[in-house]
């Protein structure tokens, strides 16, 4: 059996998300690179990844080197090799040479089209850095640009495209809110916001704390809803459709006792893990949080919804290729019921954040509209989201916050996100 390389990994990736509309991360629960060591393993979900990145930039020097395109997982090859070259840096004489082994390896239609691989990214290789810089950002499918430009105007699509297209970093939470002393250990820095974030590459599990449980991975502005929340030492909580964890270990870290519920329990055995190897306490529940029976009267719910996910396109960039913008309207109507749910479970006094990350205003700045007007007893809370490092302009309208791919470009950016505070009379 021929060896499986890191590369013709990626390649294969590229064409599950491309072809079979399968995520990355399916592929990879699926056993994709069970047959590769752990280091090859992490070089081909980055690799897969920054050719998603690049789709349409690999696409744009491969396309005047080719008379006719050539079939789907030769295709994947050439995307991967071009973004590899042009985006790492990488020596075109591994890459090309990889990339026809791994053609040939395709079989009868893969060994005529060796020749044919082998020209295209030699010539592909004489491409300059700046050529490749100077080559426009991967627009957004459709379906999701249309409502981008709608809500936040043609400039700032292409600015969240332009940040789509830079990846995004790995941001820390502290276990101990200490994030200097967190940042001076990993050599990482510190954001506005109080999040951590890394500045080089490598394992996340072979940094130092990970395996005592000091912090753990979340995005900055994933992080803000908990922190909206302000819990006190011993109040009940309720984490709503909770997996995989981040913000019930924050919960946690505070003292609250906090009731973790998920509708998946496969789902849930990665949350706690995380529980355990943080040394934090949680009751589990897999059930549907619309029709679960447990004990109500929280003194605070936090509700991350089920969404579209269109802030984290940076993160994930097989996303657009895996969606078309249908079942929009069913998961705004899933999130009404959840919000209302959530109400429901609210002591008297009580507080509820509702949070989404998401950039579409239907799952987050109209939808807490809604929810104000089906529920009479449920006000804004603004000062909650007084939050540190939040910046003045990501306050909407009616009182939620929304963080953009395109703020803090300075700092790698963040993830798109909708945060409103809420209280129960």
């Amino acid at each position: 059996m021929a060896q499986v390389t890191a590369r013709a990994a990626a390649a294969r990736l590229v064409l599950g998300v491309l072809e079979d509309r399968v995520s990355l991360v399916e592929q990879v629960q699926r056993g994709a690179l069970d047959r590769l060591a752990p280091p090859d393993r992490a070089r081909a979900q980055r690799l897969a990844l920054s050719a998603l990145r690049n789709l349409s930039r690999a696409d744009g020097v491969l396309k005047p080197l080719m008379r006719k395109v050539p079939p789907a997982p030769v295709r994947a090859i050439l995307r991967v090799a071009v973004s590899e070259m042009m985006e790492d840096g990488a020596a075109p004489h591994g890459v090309v040479g990889e990339a026809v082994a791994a053609t040939r390896a395709l079989g009868a239609g893969g060994e005529r089209l060796t020749g044919l691989v082998n020209a295209v990214l030699r010539r592909a290789s004489e491409v300059s850095v700046e050529r490749w810089a100077a080559l426009p950002a991967p627009e957004m499918p459709g379906w999701l640009r249309g409502r981008i430009m709608s809500a936040y105007g043609k400039k700032a699509a292409q600015a969240m495209e332009a940040a789509h297209a830079r990846g995004a970093p790995i941001d820390l939470t502290p276990k101990d809110g200490d994030a200097a002393g967190l940042a001076g250990r990993l050599g990482a820095v510190v954001l506005p916001t109080g999040s951590v974030r890394l500045t080089a590459g490598g394992q996340v599990s072979e940094l130092p704390g990970y395996a005592t449980g000091d912090w753990w991975v979340q995005d900055a502005a994933a992080a803000l809803a908990a922190k909206a929340l302000a819990v006190r030492k011993g109040e009940r909580v309720l984490d709503l459709c909770a997996a995989p964890g981040g913000k019930t270990l924050q919960l946690a870290a505070a003292g609250a006792e906090v009731t973790a519920l998920d509708l998946s329990e496969e789902r849930l055995v990665r949350l706690r893990e995380n529980l355990a190897r943080c040394g934090l306490s949680a009751t589990v529940v897999a059930a549907d949080a619309l029709s679960w029976e447990g004990a109500g009267d929280f003194d605070a719910v936090l509700l991350d919804a089920p969404c579209s996910a269109t802030g984290t396109i940076r993160r994930h960039p097989d996303l657009p290729y895996l969606r078309d913008g249908t079942g929009i309207r069913e998961i705004a109507r899933l999130q009404a019921d959840l919000i209302d749910s959530a109400v429901a479970r609210l002591a008297p006094g009580g507080r509820l954040v509702f949070a989404t990350c998401s950039l579409l205003p239907d799952e987050g700045e109209r939808q807490v509209a809604a929810a104000l007007e089906r529920n009479s007893a449920l006000a804004i809370d603004a000062g909650a989201l007084d939050l540190a490092g939040a910046a003045p302009h990501w306050r909407t309208a009616e009182g939620g916050l929304r963080t953009r791919p395109d703020d803090w470009p300075e700092l790698g950016g963040l993830d798109g996100f909708y945060i409103a505070a809420l209280r129960r009379s």
